[in-house]
């Protein structure tokens, strides 16, 4: 069922405390980590507490928790320093789309230069 913690969920288990991550924030409703295969300097994972598999999901279902996430990416930006030079939001959506853990999670990227489009 969708925003209910699921067992073989990674991010469910790092929202639990089960598995470690490096945190660098945590709100009520979200959690921000670090990436451990980081793609720039600052690259910063910001999930949903609750269990949506993609964004679409998220937006359709919760859409007030979806604005936390996007609110938090922007903390996540100004925190790492990189809201002034530019960062990127990215959301990957399905296995064609690169996505490997099916719970929402936003990608801030950062700290170099990202060109468009994106590989």
């Amino acid at each position: 069922m969708a925003g209910e913690p699921q067992a073989d969920c990674l991010f469910c288990k790092i929202v639990a405390g089960t598995v470690p991550a490096t945190v660098v924030r945590e709100t009520e409703t979200t959690v921000a980590f670090r990436d451990i295969n980081p793609q720039a300097p600052t690259h910063v994972l910001v999930i949903p507490k609750a269990h949506y598999p993609d964004a679409a999901s998220l937006a359709a279902g919760a859409p007030d928790l979806a604005a936390d996430v996007l609110r938090e990416a922007g903390e996540i930006a100004a925190q790492e320093k990189v809201d002034d030079h530019g960062y990127r939001i990215v959301f990957n959506t399905g296995t064609g789309a690169g996505q490997t853990v099916f719970h929402t999670h936003a990608h801030v990227l950062g700290g170099r230069g990202l060109q468009w489009p994106p590989g």
